[in-house]
């Protein structure tokens, strides 16, 4: 008991439940039964290492986890991903206790766009419609008047009158791709994804000269530049989906390389080849969704922290952008 009250006083600090795990525990099995005895869920993203993918109840990107957070029956949503989308649950299911395994997981691109700064800058542009990418704080969904997500985006942007101008925030290049896929001229804030931003143009073209039969497959987070010579551009689950209806058998994956997991699961015979990022590295992971463990998940289950809690007026103000997302995702069959 000392043990989990020194634990419980430095999850602040630390972001997690420090406490040793007996190594001779299935902890597969273990979180298993902690779903049952609680009534849990574990929501789990593409981008989490394989373990977590293989225990979660489901699996998927910020709208598909968005969607699955507002219709759970459960009593606990455990989230395997970063705090914006733990926050998200949280706004959707108030009346749910909602669990992160490391608070610590955060994220660049939420992180590119402070709060306060971005009201300031919505308050010089009083005509201009707020679209912001979901991956984003809940200080900015309350300062939004629609949510969107790699998946839903053009369908949200196409939604609003042609005569409307628009603000689009945090992303930078996902905010270029949508101007041009849309022909809307939209007003960018300047935030961006580490993990997207640091894939190298220069060995994407050399691993094509060596794959020549390779389709390259992006994520429209990713610069300009890497996505003028991709064969295909979607969401992580219109990536998962185009390796399994699309013929070609050898695919370089221009995103976060947790997707590469499931890709390989769903097509075993296909090649997936990550595309190596601008340092020496041969593959691009994200540090903050790579910092949630098996032993951690396993942690939070058992002790029921870290919990997500949020002050009810903001609660309020950010789940009116995304029940929008949501109608307008639902009117088109999203």
């Amino acid at each position: 008991m000392r043990e989990l009250e020194i634990a419980k006083s430095e999850l602040q600090k630390k972001g997690y439940l420090d406490l040793p795990v007996d190594v001779r525990l299935d902890l597969f099995a273990e979180i298993e039964r902690l779903k049952k005895e609680k009534n849990a869920i574990v929501l789990a993203h593409y981008y989490q290492e394989p373990d977590i993918q293989d225990v979660a109840d489901y699996i998927g990107d910020s709208l598909g986890l968005s969607q699955q957070a507002a219709k759970t029956d459960a009593d606990i949503i455990v989230f395997a991903g970063v705090h914006f989308m733990a926050e998200t649950a949280k706004i959707l299911s108030p009346q749910k206790k909602v669990l992160l395994p490391d608070l610590k997981a955060g994220c660049s691109l939420a992180d590119s766009a402070p709060p306060e700064l971005f009201r300031k800058f919505k308050e010089k542009h009083p005509d201009h419609l707020v679209i912001s990418y979901i991956n984003c704080s809940a200080g900015i969904k309350a300062l939004s008047d629609i949510i969107c997500t790699s998946s839903n985006a053009e369908k949200i942007i196409d939604s609003v009158p042609k005569d409307q101008p628009i603000i689009f925030a945090p992303d930078r290049n996902l905010g270029a791709y949508l101007a041009k896929k849309t022909g809307r001229d939209m007003l960018l804030w300047n935030g961006a994804c580490m993990v997207h931003e640091i894939f190298s143009l220069e060995k994407i073209t050399k691993l094509k000269v060596r794959h020549p039969k390779a389709k390259v497959i992006a994520h429209p987070e990713c610069e300009a530049a890497v996505l003028e010579i991709a064969d295909y551009i979607g969401s992580t689950t219109g990536l998962l989906k185009f390796s399994q209806k699309d013929d070609a058998q050898e695919y370089i994956v221009v995103t976060e390389t947790g997707i590469l997991h499931q890709m390989q699961k769903e097509n075993p015979s296909k090649t997936f080849i990550p595309a190596p990022p601008n340092n020496a590295c041969a593959c691009n992971d994200c540090p903050h969704m790579k910092l949630n463990t098996l032993e951690k998940l396993y942690l939070c289950m058992e002790y029921e922290e870290p919990e997500i809690t949020m002050n009810e007026q903001l609660r309020i103000a950010a789940k009116k952008p995304i029940e929008r997302m949501l109608e307008i995702s639902a009117q088109y069959g999203l």
